[in-house]
């Protein structure tokens, strides 16, 4: 059964050069019926003064959008993320939903490596691509790690397209997937079914 996905519209910042891209991707997993999802790199905000957390929109606030995107299907949420402070910023903005999230503070590959359930949705995002070659590396062993936790109704949703994704990318086509929706920024996968 599909459920409404109205909540998105609040999401959708001028700053959210992602809100398409996500909104087209939830829609898709809505329909799928997803309930599990595992987000690598988790939304960290910006951080006001000394204790005042705010969201930042340039971020995508994936962690918050797909926290309440696994509340209204009854789903849960992992967020993975190497940063402590990370998490915790996390935390705070999607303190309403937390029982629908796990954080896990860890390298997001050995993380991926340990999951012993199927994945329905999986966001790579972890690894700034600040350095191309090594964000692209470390992407690529992400989805190395966790291919075999996939389904064949399971959607993949890489970020940082021009930064990290080119390894990745080609690895997945090679493998069975195939591309559903590309913006500027991410990219939408599935098995060919």
């Amino acid at each position: 059964m599909e459920n409404n996905l109205n909540f998105i519209n609040k999401y959708k910042n001028p700053k959210n050069i992602r809100f398409e891209s996500f909104y087209k991707a939830l829609s898709i997993a809505n329909k799928r019926n997803h309930k599990i999802i595992v987000e690598t790199g988790t939304s960290r905000g910006k951080q006001k003064f000394l204790f005042f957390s705010k969201f930042n929109w340039k971020d995508g606030m994936s962690t918050l959008l797909f926290a309440e995107f696994a509340n209204l299907v009854n789903g849960k949420l992992y967020s993975c993320d190497l940063s402590k402070k990370n998490i915790n910023n996390a935390k705070k903005f999607t303190k309403k939903f937390n029982e629908n999230i796990i954080f896990i503070e860890s390298d997001s590959i050995k993380f991926l490596e340990n999951i012993n359930f199927k994945i329905d949705f999986l966001y790579l995002d972890s690894f700034d691509g600040h350095n191309q070659e090594l964000a692209s590396k470390h992407q690529l062993m992400e989805i190395k790690a966790v291919i075999k936790k996939l389904h064949r109704n399971s959607l993949v949703l890489l970020d940082d397209k021009t930064s990290k994704s080119k390894l990745s990318l080609d690895f997945m086509l090679k493998n069975n997937f195939k591309i559903l929706n590309e913006s500027i920024n991410q990219i939408l996968l599935s098995f060919k079914v």
